[in-house]
């Protein structure tokens, strides 16, 4: 598809993130800093990283999509001197706005940006972790509200929870919803991807293959799922639950599944590069989670046409349409979130019609297009946009 985006006079925006890992905020920087570069902004991409995690595969893929990116060291959770680090680089750059996302880079770049007098800074909240909720935290986050510009909360669920527990203030607070690339896949596509699963798990062309990407931590509701296969087991011996990711509760996971007599039909296949094929060759995605600030997975499960069985907490019930494009389910029940897997698994016409209904909700709801447009319009309420001085450049950019 051919955009035409006519540009002015540059604006130049750095955000700043720390990171241990691609997850969900980091793979949303990945797809909305491109979209921006195509729309004229000068980005400039620094991340935190420690020394243990120099997060290369980061770098390579932004390197990959045109995006000028550094690493900035952070040594542990609390480095007095990061903030000096910091203010240098953006005294050097002199962005316009410095863009922050997540805890980390909120504190460090707030102190770093005021000395460096970046005239706007703004922040991204990505998720409603408990921490916020402490009194300390939010002494603190309203304190820093005052330095801030602005917020752009991902979900609807995440701007209530910035201004109701971290004390924004509402006229602060944008909604800007994640966008996800998007390439609708051919039959052929679909069946090399199941096909080539079931050849690495050596499971039987009949199986029935329930999904999870995530990171192996209470927060994700593996648990559930784990004891909702174990409900069905009998009735559906040939359902499979494939687990893409790591984490802390790897080894309490794999002892679960085996007390509950469900090793061989549960797969836990460690940090993967391949998930998007790992999704197109499943039959259901699940995300049993007990909260998420968005759930850009579920968009990229339901970008290859796969239902999704979700808990209906904050920010999830906005991504999937309940009996639409997946079935909602109360959290920490594995009850429902059996009942659930049964109603999809024992019709696969349901399982087609929801996949294709949640690939058009993507197409008309979650692009990077409206993504990028609109955190744009947040960038220009600060930095409006001034005429050119030499004319107008328009220029053509090819958007997946």
């Amino acid at each position: 598809m051919i955009h035409t985006h006519t540009v002015q006079s540059t604006m130049r925006v750095v955000h700043l993130i720390k990171a241990k890992q691609i997850g969900g905020a980091e793979r949303h920087l990945l797809m909305l800093l491109p979209a921006l570069i195509e729309r004229g902004i000068d980005i400039h991409f620094l991340v935190l990283t420690e020394p243990d995690h120099p997060m290369n595969e980061l770098f390579t893929e932004a390197e990959e999509r045109g995006i000028p990116a550094e690493s900035i060291v952070v040594k542990g959770n609390i480095d007095a001197l990061i903030i000096n680090r910091i203010r240098e680089k953006l005294v050097e750059l002199k962005p316009d706005i410095l863009h922050t996302h997540l805890i980390h880079a909120d504190t460090y770049g707030l102190a770093a940006g005021k000395l460096a007098r970046i005239p706007h800074i703004i922040t991204s909240r990505h998720n409603d972790d408990d921490f916020r909720s402490k009194r300390v935290v939010k002494w603190a986050s309203g304190v820093m509200w005052s330095g801030f510009k602005a917020c752009i909360a991902i979900s609807e669920a995440i701007k209530k929870f910035a201004i109701e527990v971290e004390n924004c203030p509402a006229e602060k607070v944008y909604t800007v919803k994640y966008g996800i690339e998007h390439e609708a896949l051919s039959k052929a596509d679909f069946d090399a991807a199941r096909a080539k699963i079931l050849a690495e798990l050596e499971l039987p062309e009949n199986a029935q293959l329930l999904g999870m990407a995530c990171r192996l931590v209470e927060q994700k509701g593996v648990t559930y799922a784990l004891e909702a296969l174990a409900k069905i087991h009998p009735d559906y011996p040939d359902a499979h639950l494939l687990i893409a990711g790591n984490g802390d509760l790897m080894h309490e996971l794999v002892h679960q599944a085996a007390q509950l007599e469900i090793t061989d039909n549960v797969h836990f296949l460690g940090w993967r590069s391949d998930v998007p094929d790992l999704m197109a060759a499943w039959d259901v995605f699940l995300m049993p989670s007990l909260w998420e600030g968005f759930g850009l997975v579920a968009l990229e499960a339901m970008s290859k046409r796969r239902p999704v069985i979700a808990s209906a907490v904050t920010a999830l019930p906005e991504v999937v349409e309940h009996e639409q494009t997946g079935l909602l389910v109360p959290p920490e029940d594995s009850d429902a979130l059996a009942e659930a897997i049964v109603t999809l698994l024992s019709d696969r016409s349901l399982r087609v019609h929801m996949g294709m209904v949640g690939e058009d909700r993507i197409e008309q709801y979650f692009t990077v297009d409206r993504m990028a447009d609109e955190t744009l319009a947040v960038y220009r309420v600060f930095v409006p946009e001034q005429p050119s001085t030499t004319g107008t450049v328009k220029r053509k950019v090819s958007i997946g």
